[in-house]
């Protein structure tokens, strides 16, 4: 593999602005330097969920991992179109539509709003167009009888079988011997040809939900459905396909087939997995294994210890009421996107903590600034060299931050490595706090108001390059709302009782007693901000 400097040489006129990027292929299962179809331009398809009951917090993995990688992509300068399918039609949907006692489109609805829901309020509003299979059907069975003519598929007693002995290729991406694979079970094995054969269109059975075809009502396989939506939406090759490691074999393997032998092209040119939510305190009641930074990629490994519906994960819905979604997301980005991700409340809670350095930070730069840190602006492109720290050439802080933004960079330009991203955000948090101690900036006492502004400018410039490649992770984005468990009047005539104290302690120059007060909220994360209208307040935790 090239390094990134000689990557960089080989690209075309029309990328040479770009970043050198390098993506972990899986179906290399190498690092390889992101070229896309269309220069400058990225197409992402994302395998959403199959809706037949509410998310659980595995179902929020990849959108929170990929929405970081479009923000990051669009930061560098890319054009980027992100789609996430919704399954609405399927067998676990149909067996709970039925258990329920409902039809299946109401459930798909129900459950489909709950993920909706959910996504909103991890603040994943990157999403370009969420497909469902059910408004795709003539897209699908187009795909299929394109298979059929192309003799790659065969109708068999009202179902259409994809040929797996017709694809040369087929096990690339899992590296599985056709030898060794099973397809369904049951009365559809009597139909096929081999049993490693799977369905592209299943017959309908009484009762069930069903479409006309060329082979009689029926309803698409799961794996055609994607091959179908991915086409539609980003054309029959686009740049980068991803989803759970659990979804190499064999959905992903089945859409490779699928596509590939259609259209006589590679359906994406990189193949993106993230690891699987594992147990870590409560391995025991969820049936699940501790797996290790060495079971990354590993599908077996991880799959032995996936918390899912089965094995015990709560709605995502619950678990929100206990956490903050910023905590969440925090957490899902503090591992790399390949490594299993050990699962657990304390986890989150221990996230929550390590974030109050940063929420202790804004509520310090604003009562130095006045300023929100919510507010500042932020570059919408990657800029280059001194252009990113503008202003703090001769400041102090001025190596350390842009050390701290280099190091960045280089983390997510190498596989999108928001692990190691997120450490230089803790770094460059500790190096302004630093500098605020050194050039004395709370100290209402400072000497000199000349010098006081110039280095709280520096603080400004160096806070915005905080803000900005935190923006690139989808973090600190707008104030947290600490939840004051239904007591929010009370807490609301408390603060405004201190507020009230404080001014009565600055109206008789008690100045001292009135900054203790300050102080003190600002370590309750409550924030002051003075104003010739008044003292307003806000919670940054």
């Amino acid at each position: 593999m090239s390094t990134m400097n000689e990557a960089a040489k080989t690209r075309t006129p029309a990328t040479a602005a770009l970043p050198a990027i390098h993506v972990y292929n899986t179906l290399s299962r190498k690092k390889e330097l992101l070229e896309p179809v269309e220069p400058g331009k990225v197409g992402i398809y994302l395998c959403g969920p199959t809706v037949y009951k509410p998310s659980h917090v595995g179902h929020m993995v990849g959108p929170v991992i990929f929405d970081a990688v479009k923000r990051y992509l669009t930061y560098c300068g890319y054009e980027v179109r992100w789609i996430v399918n919704i399954t609405d039609v399927d067998d676990k949907l149909i067996a709970e539509s039925s258990a329920r006692g409902i039809k299946m489109s109401k459930l798909a609805d129900e459950m489909t709003a709950d993920y909706m829901d959910n996504l909103k309020k991890m603040g994943i509003d990157t999403v370009d167009a969420f497909p469902k299979a059910t408004d795709n059907i003539g897209e699908i069975i187009a795909l299929t009888q394109a298979l059929v003519d192309k003799g790659f598929a065969y109708e068999s007693a009202g179902d259409v079988y994809f040929d797996v002995a017709k694809d040369p290729d087929y096990g690339k991406l899992s590296h599985r011997n056709v030898d060794e694979l099973e397809g369904e079970g049951g009365e559809m094995a009597s139909r096929k040809r081999s049993q490693a054969d799977f369905a592209l269109w299943k017959s309908a059975k009484p009762g069930e939900p069903s479409w006309d075809s060329p082979w009689g009502k029926g309803r698409p396989g799961w794996h055609i459905e994607c091959s179908a939506m991915s086409r539609k939406e980003l054309g029959e090759t686009f740049d980068i396909h991803g989803g759970g490691l659990d979804l190499v074999f064999p959905h992903h393997e089945n859409e490779i087939a699928q596509s590939e032998c259609c259209h006589g092209r590679p359906q994406a040119k990189y193949w993106m997995h993230n690891g699987l939510m594992q147990a870590t305190s409560e391995v025991g009641k969820l049936g699940g294994r501790h797996t290790r930074e060495q079971d990354a990629g590993d599908q077996a490994a991880q799959e032995a210890g996936k918390m899912g519906k089965s094995k015990g994960a709560s709605a995502f819905s619950e678990l929100l009421t206990r956490h903050q979604p910023e905590n969440i997301r925090f957490f899902l980005l503090s591992t790399h996107y390949r490594r299993p991700i050990d699962f657990s409340e304390e986890r989150i809670e221990e996230v929550g903590r390590g974030l109050e350095a940063f929420y202790r930070f804004f509520g310090r730069y604003q009562r130095i600034t006045g300023e929100s840190f919510y507010d500042l602006p932020i570059h919408a492109n990657r800029p280059d060299g001194d252009a990113a720290v503008h202003g703090i050439q001769d400041a102090p802080l001025y190596k350390d931050v842009q050390n701290s933004r280099a190091l960045f960079l280089a983390a997510m330009d190498d596989d999108f490595n928001t692990g190691n991203a997120i450490g230089q955000l803790y770094q460059l948090v500790r190096r302004l706090n630093g500098y605020i101690d050194f050039a004395r900036l709370d100290d209402p006492t400072h000497p000199n108001r000349e010098q006081f502004e110039a280095q709280a400018k520096y603080l400004r410039q160096a806070t915005i390059v905080l803000r900005e490649l935190a923006a690139t992770l989808g973090l600190f984005r707008q104030p947290v709302v600490a939840s004051s468990g239904g007591n929010d009047a009370l807490v609301s005539e408390l603060v405004n009782l201190l507020i009230e104290l404080r001014a009565d302690a600055r109206k008789q120059k008690n100045f001292a007693w009135a900054d203790r007060i300050r102080d003190r909220l600002g370590e309750l994360g409550v924030v002051l901000a003075d104003s010739r209208d008044g003292t307003r307040w806000s919670l940054e935790r």
